[in-house]
């Protein structure tokens, strides 16, 4: 299973993302895309088994990966401050992964409804998602890393 992680401005989520998965899904390929060198740095310091940045980056690993994890921005065009262009965007959304969006009320986007619980805690529940998602994958046959 192939986990692709996608964070930018310092990476800060995206580094919590990265451990908390390779913690709670130790088979997975967990690969980190920042759309910027610091926000990769960060996913890859706290572990992720490849990385690269940019938009480009974003669109050719979201054709290989089965779970996409990152903060809800990841989908809409010109969130993070303009860090996520509209293709990279397109690419999270057209994507045949699965998607764990993380609701981080930022950046003018506001998720309604979403509980303002605690970054650490939002974080275990994106890789508690994942974790059901790798079961249900095992389940059915899927090979690990398979793309």
């Amino acid at each position: 299973m192939t986990v692709l992680v996608i964070d930018g401005q310092g990476g800060g989520l995206g580094r919590q993302l990265v451990a908390a998965v390779k913690a709670r899904v130790p088979g997975a390929a967990v690969w980190a895309v920042g759309t910027n060198s610091a926000a990769t740095t960060a996913m890859l310091r706290a572990g992720a088994d490849k990385a690269a940045t940019g938009e480009n980056a974003v669109a050719v690993a979201c054709r290989r990966a089965d779970v996409i994890v990152g903060p809800v921005g990841i989908v809409i065009a010109d969130a993070m401050l303009g860090e996520i262009t509209p293709a990279m965007a397109l690419a999270v959304g057209q994507s045949a992964a699965a998607r764990v969006l993380v609701p981080v009320n930022q950046c003018d986007n506001i998720v309604a409804g979403a509980q303002g619980l605690p970054m650490a805690r939002l974080v275990q529940s994106a890789a508690e998602a994942v974790e059901s998602l790798a079961a249900g994958c095992q389940g059915a046959g899927a090979q690990s890393g398979a793309h």
